[in-house]
This record gives structure tokens, sequence and C-alpha cells, in this order.
């Protein structure tokens, strides 16, 4: 009787620490070509699933090795591990014995194309690669800039004739390499004992400085003035011109000189402009 079937002869994987993880993948031993196809038989034609797990668990270590490539962009190791491990499922899935090829050199495309999508969505808090282009110059930029340094003109034609893209794009996913996302709040202190300068230190603060709060004021203020436009329509010109130049002008006339100008007395005045305040508002607090 083979071992094939038996998946007791795996060793438990450690779910303490990474090293432990590691040392567990590393007692699972490599499958001969025989055994492979094999398990892919038993897999594709009776759906035997514990075929498949002895297929990903025996393909464990080539992950874990892929993974360390991209321990460069500060992003946990058991991260990009695990979601090597999901493109490693992925494949298994995916893979016909009709390819010709053993399962790790199909494989590698899936699990690097999981660990792509998984730096690229945490390597910064605003993605730096959305095109394909650009995900191409992310990936390959940093290895190039490892071994060039800093850019000059010539070295910038010479990444984006390797790589088949524009110079342009070129210094684009460069400047945006070299830029780090910033702590809104202050996190490390000086000699001194003074925290850092941060954006925390210098945006506006309060309620009145507040971004939504001032939106909210003038959405509210345009509001209104629409219904004081309203309001002032109903009004006959008489009574439109008391309220405009006792209340609207920069500076307020006098129920007096309103007196002389329409020939009237005091108390008229005010007897229009009560009336007037009356009509308008109905529209006022519609507004």
């Amino acid at each position: 009787m083979t071992a094939l079937g038996q998946t007791s002869r795996f060793p438990v994987l450690s779910t303490g620490t990474l090293q432990g993880y590691l040392d567990s993948i590393q007692q699972i031993s490599v499958l001969t070509a025989e055994e492979e196809t094999e398990l892919f038989q038993r897999f594709q034609m009776d759906e035997d699933l514990d075929a498949a797990r002895e297929l990903v668990m025996s393909h464990l270590r080539y992950v874990a090795y892929i993974a360390r490539g991209y321990s460069g962009y500060g992003l946990p190791l058991e991260d990009l591990i695990q979601q090597g491990n999901v493109g490693l499922m992925k494949s298994v899935k995916k893979f016909d014995l009709s390819h010709g090829v053993r399962l790790v050199s199909f494989a590698v495309h899936w699990i690097k194309a999981e660990i792509h999508e998984y730096v690229l969505k945490n390597w910064k808090i605003v993605k730096v690669a959305t095109t394909k282009a650009q995900r191409k110059l992310f990936f390959n930029l940093r290895k190039a800039k490892e071994r060039l340094g800093w850019f000059n003109s010539d070295e910038v034609n010479q990444v984006a004739s390797d790589l088949g893209v524009k110079p342009e794009e070129v210094l684009e996913m460069e400047s945006r390499l070299a830029n780090f996302d910033e702590s809104f709040e202050p996190v490390t202190a000086n000699d001194d004992g003074e925290f850092n300068y941060s954006p925390s230190g210098y945006l506006s603060h309060g309620e009145a400085e507040d971004p939504s709060f001032v939106v909210s004021e003038e959405e509210q203020a345009a509001i209104i003035a629409g219904g004081l436009v309203e309001a002032l329509k109903s009004l006959d010109e008489r009574s439109r011109d008391i309220v405009e130049a006792r209340w609207l002008q920069g500076e307020k006339t006098s129920l007096k000189d309103l007196a002389a100008k329409y020939g009237v007395s005091l108390e008229r005045i005010r007897q229009v402009e009560a009336k007037a305040f009356k009509t308008m508002q109905p529209f006022l607090q519609a507004a």
C-alpha cells in the first residue's frame, strides 16, 4: 500500500509561531511526478478532496519560498504566505494534466498573482498601481532601483525600454515609490520630548473649521438665500424697499428716513415692515 491517501502522514501545522509553521511544512515530503499524477487523477476524476489536500500540503514550502521574496515591502511574512497559499489552492483547482508540466511550474503564476494583489492593496493607504503597466512597473522598478539607485535620464529611458513602457510612467512610479504614508497623529517624540510634526498639528481644529461643518453651513446659507429671494418677490415694491433698507443693506436705514421718503408716519413704516415680515414668513420657513 502506498503512502498516498494517508493524510495522517503529514505533520500537524503549527499555528503558534511563524517559525513553527515553517518548520512544520519543511517536514512534508516532496511528491514525485508519478505521485502527483495519481493525486490529480483522483481529485479530477473522483473529486477526492483528500488528494487535493495532499497536493496543496506538499507544495506549501514553495509558497513560503516565493513569499520571502516580497519581504522588502514591509508587510508581515505570514500574511504574504497566507495569500500565496490561496493562490496555490486556486492553481490546484485550475491545473490540468494535459499541460505537460509539474504543478509547481503552473502554480508559480497563481501564487505570485495573489501576493501581488495583496501587496498592492496593503503597501500604502493610497493604491499605487491600478493599470497593467503600473503593476509591472511597481514590482520591476523596485528591483531596478536596488541595482541603479536614483535614476538619471539615461537610466529612465533604459528601464522604460526594458519594461516596454513610457519614460513618463517610469518617473511617475518612481515618485510614488519614494512617498510614504504619514500618520495623522504624532507617534514619536524628538530629543526635547516634543512630538514630530504631523497633519494633526497643522490641519484646522474646531467645529467652525471642520470641512463637513463648513459645507453644511454653506449649503444652509444657500437654501436660506434662495428662500429669501422668493420671499422678497412676494412683497409689493414699497414693502420690499423698506425691508431691504432696514435689514439687507450694510448700513441700516432709520424709520425716520423711510417715513420722510414715503411721506408717512414712523408708525406707518413699522406697520408696513411688520406686515412684510408676516408675508415673507412662509417662504423663509420652507427654506
